[in-house]
């Protein structure tokens, strides 16, 4: 008689083993984006023009006067920005639960929709009049949301990159990260506050406004979290915010004097 042997079950990870889990995650996506951000703020630092003077441009073309190859490229760097996101997953589904542990899944459509609304609303119009204060005073970068051609898939391209940022900042910066951080024994308000500094950190390469912006943002959001339980809403305010953002100055950039084009 042929016996089948046994599959071993998996050990619970360690505190040392999570807190590597975290650090690589951090190390491939947001954590490695912070000390980009880092840098390229050193750079503007150093620059001969003021910070005012010169633009972080987002979402910018990369193969100018190719549009169907920069379509390709634009796409690859879209689903490339969610693997972590399909990461975080597959260390949730190892530990014996899933990404509906943070929330992130399609079971209050409409709950999520409206809170998600509220939130942007709340928060879009005050983001923008921080950031036009910062760059008026010098303080921040001029920040070009788009630079991409104007071609039939700018806008579509635009709707994509907005939600995937907001995908991978709620589900790695807010759900997974406060997750780990609390298995690993921190404190409410220490795990606040490294969610809410590590989103300001990768916004830094925008200057003093784009850091302080994001940091209170993070504020809010791990808040919010906290009381819903889910990330879904947080992820819906994220993405209306961006695409205002995106798909705004697309079509208003060098059509309306109070927004900087640099």
């Amino acid at each position: 008689m042929t016996t089948v042997p046994t599959v071993p079950e998996t050990a619970k990870p360690t505190r040392r083993l999570l807190g590597v889990e975290l650090l690589t995650v951090l190390g491939l996506s947001l954590g490695a984006s912070g000390i980009g951000a880092l840098i390229s703020f050193t750079g503007s630092l150093t620059e001969t023009l003021k910070l005012g003077q010169q633009v972080a441009t987002l979402n910018g073309s990369r193969a100018p006067g190719r549009p169907w190859l920069d379509l390709v490229w634009q796409l690859y760097y879209i689903g490339r920005g969610l693997m972590p996101v399909v990461l975080v997953g597959y260390l949730l589904v190892r530990e014996g639960v899933a990404l509906r542990v943070l929330g992130f899944d399609l079971g209050r459509k409409l709950g999520d929709l409206g809170r998600g609304a509220a939130v942007a609303a709340a928060i879009g119009g005050s983001g923008l009049a921080l950031y036009l204060g910062s760059q008026a005073a010098g303080y921040n970068l001029t920040v070009a949301p788009s630079g991409l051609p104007d071609v039939w898939w700018r806008i579509p391209v635009l709707l994509l990159s907005a939600w995937q940022n907001a995908i991978l900042e709620e589900v790695v910066v807010l759900g997974y990260l406060l997750r780990r951080l609390g298995q690993l024994g921190w404190s409410w308000p220490a795990a606040l506050a490294a969610s809410s500094l590590l989103r300001g950190s990768y916004h830094l390469y925008q200057g003093i406004g784009g850091l302080v912006g994001n940091i209170v943002m993070g504020v809010v959001f791990c808040l919010l979290y906290r009381r819903w339980g889910r990330v879904m809403p947080l992820v819906v305010a994220h993405a209306l915010i961006d695409t205002v953002a995106f798909v705004g100055y697309a079509l208003l950039a060098g059509h309306v004097s109070w927004l900087p084009t640099g």
